[in-house]
C-alpha cells in the first residue's frame, strides 16, 4: 500500500509502505477520507513521535469501510466487514489502509459523509475530553476557547453551546471573527486589536468570569490572564503555539484556587481512550445527527497534496477541519 512519508529534509512523499499486519483485537479500514491535526505538524517537524506500535507516518483520523476483522474482534465487536466506520488513530491515518482496535471505531453519524466523518474523531474527543473530564463543564459555565478560527474550535464551541456553556474566543482579524459567525460563539475577541486580559478583567467585574479555558497558545499572555478567573477555574494547556514561556503569580494560582493542567489525548491509554469514545458516542452523536453539534470543513485536498493543505494549517486563517481524501 501507499502512505504519505516525510523525506529527510521535512517535505513529504507519497508511496510504497508494508501493508498493515492485523491483529487478533484489529479491524482493518480501507481508507477513503483523513482529516489533518496540528498534532500531525508538529509529527512531521520531529517533535511529536507517534506512540509505540503504531505507524510512523501522520493521522490521527480517518473513515472508511472496514475490510478485514482479527478473531477476537469478530466475536466481542458488533463490526461487520463493509461497515462504514470512523476512527480514532495513534497514527497511520495518512495512508490507504489502517488497522485499529476495534473499540477505536466508531459509527458514521447518521445524515454525515465519509468526509465529514473523518474530521470527528482526534476534534470531537479532544474536545469531549477537555470540556468534561478536564475541565468539568457544566451549563451555565463561561469557557474562553482560544484561537476560534481552528479546526479544533469550530468543534469546542458547538459543542460547548449545545451543553449549555457560554463561549468566549480569541481570533485575529475581523475576516476570521466573520468567519467563525455560524459557531455561535457569544463574545469574539479580535485579539489584533483588543487585550484579552482586558476582556477577562470586565467579565470578572460583571459577574461572568471564565470558570474554563482551553488554551492551544500559551504565550507571554497566558499568564496575566489567570488573575482575572473565576475562583476555582481550570486552565487547560493543550498547545503552546504562541510560545512555551510565560510569568504567573503564584499567589493568585492558589488565593484563587486556580487549576492549571496540561492535557494531550495522544497519550492516553488505549483503556482510557475506548470508555472516550463510548461516552462520546452516548453523548454526543445524536447532537451531530440533529445538526445541534455541526461539523465544519475548510477544504478536501488529495492525498498526494498533503503537503498544501498542511501548509494552510501552518499559516492559519483557514476555519474548520482540513481533511484528505485517499479515494
Amino acid at each position: 500500500m501507499k502512505a504519505i512519508l516525510v523525506n529527510d529534509d521535512r517535505t513529504l512523499r507519497w508511496d510504497n509502505v508494508p501493508d498493515p499486519v492485523l491483529g487478533e483485537r484489529d479491524v482493518l479500514i480501507e481508507i477513503h477520507y483523513a482529516a489533518l491535526n496540528r498534532a500531525d505538524l508538529m509529527q512531521r517537524a520531529g517533535d511529536y513521535p507517534p506512540p509505540p506500535g503504531s505507524p510512523e507516518w501522520m493521522g490521527l483520523e480517518v473513515s472508511g469501510y472496514i475490510r478485514a476483522m482479527g478473531d477476537i474482534a469478530a466475536k466481542e465487536s458488533a463490526w461487520k466487514i463493509g461497515d462504514a466506520v470512523c476512527a480514532l488513530l495513534g497514527g497511520g491515518g495518512y495512508a490507504e489502509y489502517v488497522t485499529v482496535p476495534y473499540d477505536m471505531v466508531m459509527p458514521i453519524p447518521a445524515g454525515k459523509t465519509l468526509a465529514q466523518a473523518a474530521a470527528i474523531p482526534e476534534a470531537y474527543c479532544t474536545a469531549y475530553l477537555n470540556l468534561f473530564h478536564e475541565g468539568g463543564a457544566k451549563a451555565g459555565d463561561t469557557l474562553l476557547m482560544h484561537a476560534g478560527a481552528s479546526g479544533l474550535a469550530s468543534v469546542v464551541i458547538p459543542m460547548a453551546k449545545a451543553f449549555g456553556l457560554r463561549v468566549i474566543t480569541t481570533v485575529r482579524g475581523e475576516d476570521a471573527a466573520a468567519r467563525i459567525a455560524p459557531l455561535g460563539a457569544d463574545v469574539v475577541v479580535d485579539s489584533t486589536r483588543v487585550d484579552i486580559r482586558a476582556v477577562l478583567k470586565q467579565e470578572l467585574e460583571r459577574g461572568t468570569p471564565v470558570s474554563l479555558a482551553i488554551d492551544c497558545l500559551g504565550g507571554e499572555n497566558m499568564g496575566g490572564c489567570l488573575p482575572y478567573l473565576a475562583h476555582g477555574a481550570r486552565w487547560i494547556m493543550i498547545a503552546a503555539l504562541a510560545g512555551t514561556l510565560t510569568e504567573i503569580d503564584l499567589k493568585t494560582v492558589y488565593v484563587r484556587n486556580v487549576r492549571i493542567i496540561g492535557s494531550t489525548l495522544r497519550s492516553r491509554t488505549p483503556a482510557f481512550k475506548a470508555e472516550l469514545i463510548a461516552e462520546l458516542v452516548k453523548n454526543v452523536w445524536p447532537m451531530i445527527e440533529d445538526g445541534r453539534i455541526p461539523s465544519t470543513i475548510h477544504g478536501i485536498y488529495p492525498i498526494e497534496d498533503a503537503a498544501t493543505a498542511q501548509e494552510i494549517m501552518q499559516r492559519g486563517g483557514h476555519n474548520g477541519k482540513l481533511v484528505l481524501q485517499v479515494r
